[in-house]
């Protein structure tokens, strides 16, 4: 009874451990990688061992039969207990009575009431064994959801420099295109001096070959004399009356 009182103390104890984890995400990496291996815990029994008389372990009388055999323990103890009592190292008086009272009701209560507890202490210990199960679950899902929010980060870290690829690509791209459009910009400026040169030309010829034809007229117009004049229209209107009548 009393070592399974001490395994639930101990399950407990580990409990408590184990729901102290480090977060993967944050932990510092000496934490994680180089951290001392501790040993493992001692286990601790999960049964009771068999006593005699009610409280003396039976492992003591186990140990002693390869040497004295199944009698020797009992001649051993008898025999002590006489060695105590004729060299007086022990004298017994009113204390021993009731010392021996006290031991039996702890015998009498430890096999009357020893199942009950051992039941509960056993009780006790599948809760704590249950919850440690379930937060080691949990640890280990937590554990789970870090590793995998570990690895994005790394995948994000990596897709970073694609990003700065790409970036100065589009640096690129917006400097080609900010030189074709200035270029763009010259081509139109020439050529809108271009046609202002040519249209000057033109407007140029043009008026030469306006003052060219006034000139000639006025020139032509100037020479007729009265005479030509008349023989001009009469022949104008001999013409017409001819075209009359032929229409």
């Amino acid at each position: 009874m009393l070592s399974r009182l001490a395994l639930a103390n101990g399950v407990a104890l580990r409990a408590v451990i184990h729901s102290t984890r480090p977060c993967v995400v944050v932990a510092p990496k000496s934490l994680l990688h180089t951290s001392q291996v501790r040993s493992m815990p001692v286990k601790l029994p999960e049964k009771g061992g068999q006593v005699k008389f009610g409280f003396i372990p039976e492992e003591w009388f186990t140990m002693m039969y390869k040497k004295t055999g199944v009698t020797g323990p009992y001649v051993f103890g008898f025999g002590l207990i006489m060695y105590l009592l004729s060299k007086e190292i022990y004298i017994l008086g009113p204390e021993t009575v009731h010392g021996a009272v006290v031991l039996a009701m702890i015998v009498y209560a430890a096999k009357k009431y020893g199942g009950t507890v051992a039941d509960w202490a056993d009780k006790q210990i599948a809760d704590q064994l249950s919850n440690a199960e379930k937060s080691k679950i949990e640890s280990l899902k937590a554990y789970e959801d870090a590793i995998k929010e570990e690895k994005l980060e790394q995948w994000r870290i990596d897709g970073r420099n694609n990003l700065f690829d790409a970036k100065r690509e589009n640096v690129q791209l917006q400097l080609d295109t900010e030189y074709r459009e200035r270029q763009l910009q010259v081509t139109n400026a020439v050529k809108a001096r271009m046609d202002y040169y040519i249209a000057v030309e033109e407007m140029k010829r043009k008026k030469e070959q306006e003052h060219m034809v006034t000139w000639i007229e006025k020139n032509v117009v100037e020479s007729i004399t009265p005479q030509q004049e008349k023989e001009i229209l009469n022949k104008c209107i001999s013409d017409l009356q001819k075209m009359a009548t032929t229409a």
